[in-house]
């Protein structure tokens, strides 16, 4: 790491604020925190031909680098982290799999020091409370319903760093869940679930507010059976994520959920696991086997997708260069939109002065270039 400057002067590049696209526009760092103004002898940046965007947030993520946020050590998940941030994640929810109840309450546990360190900005519950018609990569002997007592264990073994449940809300139990979730200001999210269009909406009025991976592990739309992905869509009170690997959606089912939920209802993720970073091979996804081959991670029993090798700054990319996002859209989607659902925008999630100097460089063609995090950058940029 090159180390932090007292004071940097970032100029000459596209910056994008929440006000729009600045032109040949700066963002000054003052020690950790963007600044309003520049201080004398402050070292600047020439960063012509580059973009500037804030620091990618990613709510939903297992693992990368090798590393298991799911089953891990602390080491472990903290090399995770790191793989993250270097392609610029500097905010990172960690995610569980399915596991005995245990296990994930001692998971949790050794997880919440991290939040508490400020190396994580949450814990993300994917299972256990999940439908087995559409369990994905879980062990299927390890899911259970939803009752409240046992999501109450979880939230409470995370000693306050919990954000977010995944749930499938039609099991018994799972709306009395999502009331609990929402009085303890922890986000219900609907996902690998089997629930109808009408189920879907008990579950939203009752305080369910994000999509699970929209799509993926839940009913396809359909003209008579709309099913859970039109309940989510058409609410304005649901945050969908989406999976923009080009592996877990097509590009017109990307841009249909743009079109239908609009950039400031998206939150790009990526579901990554260990592999993330770390190339093809043989890993495991909490108890299950998984191959990753050219960069898709499947189940060896079965061939279930296995979450994904995704890093956001593919997806920024993708989302630009490929689904032709607007650009402005896309940094809401992976960096304003999922501060926001953490309760987190006061210091990330936009380049304004007073938060946190969370910020990545791109190129013209919007390959990552550069990575700060707190006024030290991560990946410095080589210009010049």
């Amino acid at each position: 790491m090159a180390g932090r400057a007292d004071s940097t002067v970032l100029a000459g590049a596209r910056v994008v604020l929440p006000t729009g696209t600045v032109e040949n526009g700066r963002v000054i760092v003052e020690g950790t925190r963007i600044a309003g103004s520049t201080q004398e002898g402050a070292r600047t940046v020439d960063l012509s031909g580059h973009w500037v965007v804030p620091g990618f947030v990613d709510i939903h993520n297992h693992g990368g680098g090798g590393a298991s946020f799911a089953t891990g050590t602390a080491e472990d998940v903290l090399t995770g982290v790191r793989a993250h941030r270097e392609h610029g994640t500097t905010t990172v929810v960690a995610s569980t799999v399915t596991g005995e109840m245990d296990f994930l309450a001692r998971q949790a546990g050794m997880l919440s020091e991290l939040v508490e360190q400020s190396e994580l900005a949450g814990i993300h519950f994917e299972g256990p409370f999940i439908s087995p018609c559409r369990k994905g990569a879980h062990s299927e002997g390890l899911l259970r319903d939803p009752d409240p007592s046992e999501v109450r264990k979880l939230l409470d073994a995370a000693r306050g760093s919990a954000r977010m449940v995944t749930l499938a809300t039609e099991l018994p139990g799972g709306i009395e869940s999502v009331r609990l979730l929402a009085e303890h200001g922890v986000i219900a999210a609907v996902g690998h679930t089997d629930a109808t269009y009408e189920q879907t909406v008990e579950a939203i009025d009752a305080g369910a507010t994000v999509a699970t991976h929209l799509y993926n592990a839940m009913p396809v739309l359909g003209h008579r059976t709309p099913g859970p992905i039109a309940a989510l869509l058409e609410d304005e009170r649901i945050t969908v994520e989406l999976i923009n690997d080009g592996t877990h959606l097509h590009p017109a089912a990307l841009q249909f959920a743009y079109h239908h939920a609009g950039a400031d209802r998206v939150a790009l993720i990526t579901d990554a696991m260990d592999a993330a970073g770390a190339g093809d091979g043989h890993y495991e996804l909490g108890p299950l086997a998984v191959e990753v081959k050219d960069g898709v991670a499947r189940l060896v029993e079965g061939g279930s997708i296995a979450g994904s090798t995704l890093t956001l700054d593919t997806a920024f990319r993708r989302a630009v260069t490929v689904d032709r996002i607007p650009v402005d859209d896309v940094v809401r989607s992976i960096s304003a939109n999922p501060a926001r659902l953490l309760g987190l925008y006061d210091r990330v999630g936009s380049l304004d002065p007073g938060k946190d100097a969370d910020l990545v460089v791109l190129d013209a063609d919007f390959a990552l270039k550069g990575v700060m995090r707190r006024g030290e950058w991560i990946v410095e940029p080589r210009v010049g």
